[in-house]
Order: C-alpha cells, then structure tokens, then sequence
C-alpha cells in the first residue's frame, strides 16, 4: 500500500482534472460544430437530409454513450486508425455532443414562430439571410440555457472514457484508489471535484432561463 496523504490524492486529481476539462471542451466546441452543420442541412431541405439527420440523432441518443466508446475504440483500430485513448474518446464524444445538440438547437429553430418566417419571405430575404437576421437571434436566446445545461451532461459523461485507459480524473481515482487502499476517501474527492465543476454551470443555466423566461 502506498501512503498518500490527502494533500497528495487531492493534487493528483487536479492534475487529472485538467484532462477531464480539456476532453469536454473538445467535445462541446468539435460537437457544437458538426451539430452546427447539421441543423443547416436539415434546415436547407437537401435531399434526404431530414431523415439522414434524424436518424443520425437517434442512433447516439438510442444507444448507451459506453458501447459507443468501445465501438469507436475499436472500430478506428480496425479501419487501420493508430488509435489512442484520446482521440477515441474525443471522436466519440465530439459525435455525441453534436447529435443532442443539433435536436436541442432543432427544437429552439422551431419554437420561433410561423410568422417570423413568413415575414422575412416577405421582404424577399434568401434563406441564409432569414437565418442569419431573423430566426437565429431569436432561436439562440432559447437556446443558451438547454446549451449549458447539456454542457453538465458532457463533463460528467468523459467519466466513462476511463473504460478505454484515458486517464482523466474518474481513472485516475480509480488507480489511486488501488494503490491507497482508501476508496471511500478516494471517490468522496473525485465526487466532490464533479460537483465543484458542474454546480456552477447548473446554477449559470437556471439563471440564464430565469432571466429569457417571459415575464406575465
């Protein structure tokens, strides 16, 4: 058994933490692009695009995040991809974060109403215009709250990256634990450190909808 201190389990968490940080920044901001991408798809009318989108969406939100990780694990090794922990848990979670957020953005596109539409058709604007100037100002104004709010789910969803080797902070309480013999004090701080990153976004959330929510 290793004698750690607390001082030292705290500090060797943090520095996981920073992994933990930097997986969920590169899955919101890849994620929010791809989702991004696809809503201007759907949105466009492409042939097909509707449904591919659709079915795009169901797949990650129909199937557990862990088999997803195992199969973009494995899946980029046999497609002869030098595949590191890393870049497997960023692919599989930049994939992931766009499919929620591209149906979260979807919703908030179609709570503008009908006749924003038809009035900015009727001052002869194309579609990236009505996009740009009319219902995209005021579909992002929904949006902001749900946004953050998912941002929780992502940061709380790289815990399960650990099951591929990538040692952010869940694997490294999980390492320290065994060398410890002190689990409960262990996972107490791995807890505690989830919860000190994810309140505040929570409470930036329900601050941002309270603010947006239309006063009677």
């Amino acid at each position: 058994m290793v004698e750690f201190t607390l001082w030292d389990i705290v500090h060797q968490l943090l520095l996981a933490l920073r992994w933990t940080v930097g997986l969920s920044m590169i899955a919101f901001v890849g994620g929010g692009l791809v989702g991004l991408a696809l809503l201007l798809a759907r949105l466009a009318g492409w042939p097909g695009a509707r449904r591919g989108v659709a079915l795009y969406v169901q797949l990650f939100q129909g199937t557990p995040l862990l088999m997803q990780i195992f199969l973009t694990y494995f899946g980029l090794a046999l497609l002869g991809v030098d595949t590191s922990p890393l870049l497997a848990a960023a692919v599989c979670l930049t994939l992931y974060t766009s499919a929620y957020l591209t149906e979260i953005w979807r919703g908030c596109v179609d709570a503008v109403p009908r006749g924003q539409w038809e009035a900015s058709s009727s001052l002869a604007l194309n579609l990236r215009e009505q996009l740009r100037h009319v219902i995209f100002p005021q579909a992002s104004r929904l949006a902001v709250a749900p946004t953050v709010g998912f941002l929780v789910q992502v940061i709380k969803g790289t815990a399960l990256t650990s099951v591929i080797g990538f040692v952010e902070i869940t694997k490294a309480g999980q390492l320290i634990a065994n060398a410890t013999y002190k689990p409960f004090l262990v996972y107490g701080c791995v807890g505690l450190m989830y919860f000190a990153l994810c309140l505040p976004l929570s409470m930036w959330s329900r601050r941002i909808e309270q603010k947006l929510r239309p006063q009677p």
